[in-house]
């Protein structure tokens, strides 16, 4: 027993300790998974438990202000994001077929390593999507797909900045940057209501691109055998792109082409 113990504890020293990129070691919330995981325990637990128990005989709290508020910072948060992207991500720094992870202290590669991280903390504010919806009483958008969404890019975000920040990965984070801005734009036009916008459609449309074209990016560390960038997120990102194309094809098929269908059988 003693020696399970032990080849345990050699194992979460090696993954947290000897595998990990040193200049990151310090930065908020990447010094072990513990705190990330005790976020998203808590997480977990209020919006299944401990929200709806609050919320339970009281009114849906008009969160419209915060919301809004909520809205603008996501979307300058995404705007920054992909500012810096396009400025540090140049054809002469970042070559999109395979680009290896630079563990140097040059200062491009801190500052690359600083916006990964910044991401991280971009999923991490995202969970008050789900907090929103509990305070408003929505517990029906509480859906399977939308807490695994969070989770997942929380996780898979918080191990990019722990060993891979840089390199092949980011481009996930440009994307995704890019389709958070278009959506926090729709739910910022959406609460303010001006108009209500027609777009929706397509906002899950861009997810589902995202997820094919993500899946093909990822790919090629399978077949570029020179590339200097591991291949075990191959083995977690593609299995992942393909799983949140079932779920958000059923998503899409449900919300959009099954109440077309019913729609126009009606008239």
């Amino acid at each position: 027993m003693a020696t399970i113990i032990h080849e345990i504890i050699d194992g979460y020293r090696y993954l947290n300790e000897e595998l990990e990129d040193p200049r990151t070691r310090n930065w908020f919330l990447m010094g072990s998974p513990w705190q990330c995981l005790a976020i998203l325990t808590f997480y977990i637990y209020f919006i299944y438990n401990l929200g709806p128990k609050i919320m339970k005989n009281r009114s849906p709290i008009n969160l419209d202000r915060i919301m809004q508020a909520y809205n603008v910072v996501q979307i300058l948060l995404s705007i920054y994001i992909l500012y810096m992207a396009v400025r540090l991500g140049s054809p002469n720094n970042y070559k999109y077929a395979c680009e290896a992870v630079d563990y140097s202290n040059d200062p491009i590669a801190i500052q690359i390593a600083s916006v990964v991280h910044l991401y991280f903390v971009v999923k991490i504010i995202d969970l008050l999507d789900t907090v929103f919806f509990v305070l408003r009483k929505k517990q029906n958008q509480v859906s399977f797909l939308h807490v695994y969404h969070h989770t997942g890019m929380v996780l898979t975000t918080w191990a990019a900045v722990k060993y891979l920040p840089g390199g092949h990965g980011i481009l996930l984070g440009i994307i995704n940057s890019f389709v958070h801005l278009i959506m926090y734009s729709h739910y910022l036009v959406m609460s303010l209501k001006i108009f209500k916008p027609w777009w929706k459609i397509y906002i899950t449309q861009l997810q589902l691109v995202q997820f094919f074209y993500l899946i093909f990016h990822f790919s090629r560390l399978i077949w570029m055998k020179e590339c200097a960038y591991p291949r075990w997120p191959a083995a977690v990102m593609i299995p992942q792109n393909f799983f949140m194309i079932i779920l958000f094809g059923d998503f899409y098929y449900k919300t959009y082409m099954k109440k077309s269908a019913k729609k126009l059988a009606e008239d």
